[in-house]
């Protein structure tokens, strides 16, 4: 019996149908006829039979383009194609964001339990909540004693008139649980300190997220929760037209799928090339001068470039070009052997060649982000209760000493090439990409064994790893300020960044301050007693709290500039005092009252960090973020 072949065919017409089957999705300029057997479905229609630009109509897919169908004999039985299957009810519901975060980080986000401490108005805190629950969180829990009084009827489009007098956790919870039937939520109506007088109150959850105002005693045993049981705590601040926040993650936080831009995941090797490399270069390329038109414009840039090279090391002793003089040489050698007697006027494969000199003949190094996980004492110093990540570095690190070399990727960018010459390149660079994964997990394997561990890492990991290895990112987590009665923050490490801010005109380190400022003014003027409310700048006398919260200030940026030990001239200290004096009206003038558009667009952006450090996905704030609703101003910092 006849086995079906592939040949090179034009589209079929308009109304027409093909049995076709394309072997990759590569670009074309145009089409190529060729000649076909006889033996043919009848359906197909008449085809050309000599070779000619295609001029018929692309009912398939829109513009000239070559195509690959499988033509079968007539003693052979058809086909039967296999059964499809559409997308389940959940892919089509979050159809969206699987295409940020894909199913394992959908998994992770529908895993995960938050816990929502909310104090003042309250408004940031839902509005965070409720873009976590659309995306599908798994199960969130309000803290919350509130009454609801016709003040929150302004700011809060989760209440109305007839839940007045009834517990603000109670209805907030069960309207945003209307907005999405797979999320689960409940409700505490419990004053926070009669809540954390059980020391396991925390414990379930894998997320908390605090809004200011609250007391600094109550902030710092949340803070020492994170920072015992690594339980990521996000600190919220909305007040007026300001927003911050604040995130505290564990001492070690890696992130190894970090979804860098495509084009800076392209790693071809062009300068190390592996042997079976080199030799499908060198067959694709033989008599690169004598090829036709169709075939010399055909041949993929990446066997190009490494023709090309092959050229240069000739006559330059056997050395690549190293510098921009040599590349742009390099680079005019390669255009020169470009046809510009085509039709187009030129070739789209060499374009693509002169266009990746540049950014391809780069030797392999590791990126700041590797080489810190890899100098690691997590990575170098191995024991049982090692985490995965820390193991599998460990063992992508000694690959790089072997190799001098990350393991290979194994994507090959999309370019002119014919498709069969695509498919060879590409499993190529697959072919390398598993041998080297298969490497990592000998290595793996062998740590596992010598740790005496009784689970082994699971090989999907270590592929996910090696495929991501030069954009992993490790995020070194700090507890937030806390501003306790009559003690100055600690800026540590970060005196000086902070110190020399105060004069940028670009920075928002000077709100950051009086943000602290706001939380010093709260820790002097809460009253005692159980449920005790806090006192507000602004509250009561306004220009009075102006006064002393402004004072406050002033002693936190006299305390930063000494702890930085940065000499500051007493007109630069008079600018920055003046800003900060500007900030603190501000913040006053709000009275602890919030913006509804400000607590929406703070609330995005909690979420989306939230969402972030949940399916340990793109890299999170690292650690504050700030909002000034008046400049249109965002800014992160690491303080």
């Amino acid at each position: 019996m006849a086995a079906p072949q592939y040949y090179d065919i034009v589209q079929a017409r308009e109304g027409r149908d093909v049995l076709w089957r394309p072997k990759a999705e590569v670009r074309r300029s145009k089409c190529r006829c060729m000649n076909l057997p006889a033996v043919l479905w009848s359906f197909v229609g008449a085809l050309p039979t000599s070779s000619q630009e295609c001029n018929f109509g692309s009912s398939l897919r829109p513009g000239r383009h070559e195509t690959r169908a499988l033509v079968i004999p007539q003693d052979m039985e058809s086909p039967t194609p296999p059964i499809l299957h559409g997308p389940t009810s959940k892919e089509k519901k979050y159809d969206r964001q699987l295409r940020l975060w894909a199913a394992s980080g959908q998994a992770a986000l529908e895993e995960s339990r938050l816990l929502l401490i909310n104090s003042g108005p309250g408004v940031v805190g839902i509005e965070t909540l409720k873009n976590l629950v659309l995306p599908g969180v798994g199960h969130f829990t309000i803290l919350d004693s509130g009454i609801i009084t016709e003040a929150d009827l302004g700011v809060n489009f989760f209440l109305e008139e007839q839940h007045l007098g009834g517990y603000r956790a109670e209805h907030t919870c069960n309207l945003l649980k209307e907005l999405n039937p797979d999320v689960q939520g409940d409700f505490i109506t419990d004053h926070i300190e009669s809540f954390l007088s059980n020391q396991l109150a925390l414990k379930p959850y894998t997320l908390i997220m605090v809004t200011s105002p609250v007391k600094a005693e109550i902030l710092a045993q949340i803070s020492s929760h994170a920072s015992t049981t690594g339980t990521p705590i996000f600190y919220i601040h909305c007040v007026g037209f300001y927003a911050q926040f604040s995130v505290h993650l564990s001492p070690s936080f890696p992130i190894v799928d970090t979804h860098p831009d495509p084009l800076s995941t392209q790693d071809l090797r062009l300068l190390t090339p592996w042997p079976s490399l080199l030799d499908l270069a060198r067959r694709k390329t033989t008599g690169l001068e004598q090829m036709n038109e169709h075939d010399h414009g055909h041949v993929p840039y990446v066997l190009l470039l490494l023709h090309y090279l092959d050229l240069w090391k000739a006559e330059h002793d056997g050395q690549a070009p190293g510098n921009y003089k040599d590349k742009t040489a390099f680079r005019e050698s390669v255009a020169k052997g470009a046809r510009t007697n085509t039709p187009e006027g030129g070739e789209e494969n060499y374009d693509e060649a002169v266009a990746a000199v540049l950014k391809s003949l780069n030797p392999p190094s590791l990126g700041s982000g590797v080489r810190e996980v890899f100098e690691a004492a997590e990575c170098q110093n191995l024991t049982t209760q090692s985490a995965s990540f820390w193991i599998i570095a460990h063992a992508i690190s000694t690959f790089h000493k072997t190799h001098s070399a990350l393991p290979l990727p194994g994507s090959v960018p999309d370019m002119k090439a014919q498709s069969k010459d695509y498919i060879e390149l590409q499993n190529t660079y697959k072919t390398k990409a598993r041998h080297d994964i298969g490497e990592v997990t000998e290595n793996v394997r062998a740590i596992e064994k010598q740790l005496g561990r009784t689970s082994q890492i699971e090989d999907s990991e270590i592929e996910a790893f090696c495929k991501g290895a030069a954009h992993i990112k490790l995020v070194r987590g700090r507890p937030f300020h806390i501003m306790m009665p009559g003690q100055m923050p600690a800026w540590g490490d970060r005196a000086k960044f902070a110190a020399l801010s105060l004069t940028d005109p670009d920075s928002l380190v000077l709100l950051y301050i009086a943000f602290l400022a706001y939380d010093s003014f709260i820790s002097s003027h809460t009253t005692g007693g159980l449920g005790s409310a806090s006192v507000v700048p602004g509250e009561n006398n306004t220009e009075s709290d102006v006064e002393m919260m402004a004072s406050m200030a002033y002693a936190i940026t006299d305390d930063l500039i000494q702890q930085s030990g940065i000499a500051m001239s007493a007109s630069e200290q008079t600018v920055a005092k003046g800003k900060i004096e500007q900030y603190v009206r501000e913040l006053v003038r709000a009275g602890g009252s919030e913006l509804h558009n400000i607590s929406s667009l703070a609330g995005g952006l909690i979420a989306q960090e939230v969402i972030k450090v949940v399916t340990k996905q793109y890299v999170p704030v690292d650690n504050v973020c700030l909002f000034d609703g008046i400049m249109s101003k965002s800014s992160v910092l690491r303080l």
